[in-house]
């Protein structure tokens, strides 16, 4: 049987291999879809995310799961966070997650791993 073309795409999470970024690892889905200008991402992040930036990119972060004692760092700022909060990180804001957490991650436009800034300490 040939394997038909739809107007719709599906993403099983399940089968897309993790990939190590500066927050821990993400499993990225819809990369080079014209009818969908971004990337839709789940990342379970580690302890020790580290804090970083992106120039063109803006990420949506929805908490699915996470601690009671979960934060994002913006900038300088510190923001509790809990499951079903969700945050618009525009380009130019230093961000990382602090605290043990999954989260989904819209990427706009389609992510791009070489805009990708890790701050030094």
């Amino acid at each position: 049987m040939t394997e038909q073309s739809t107007p719709w795409k599906v993403a099983d999470f399940d089968q897309i291999q993790p990939i190590a970024c500066p927050c821990g690892f993400a499993r990225r889905a819809f990369q080079g879809m014209p009818e969908f200008p971004g990337t839709l991402h789940i990342t379970e992040i580690r302890e020790d995310a580290e804090l970083h930036y992106h120039k063109r990119l803006t990420e949506t972060y929805v908490f699915l799961e996470c601690g009671p004692d979960a934060q994002m760092q913006l900038n300088e700022e510190l923001i509790p966070v809990k499951p079903l909060m969700s945050i618009v990180i525009p380009p130019g804001v230093r961000h990382r997650a602090i605290g043990r957490m999954k989260v989904m991650i819209v990427c706009l436009p389609e992510f791009d791993p070489a805009d990708e800034w890790v701050v030094d300490h």
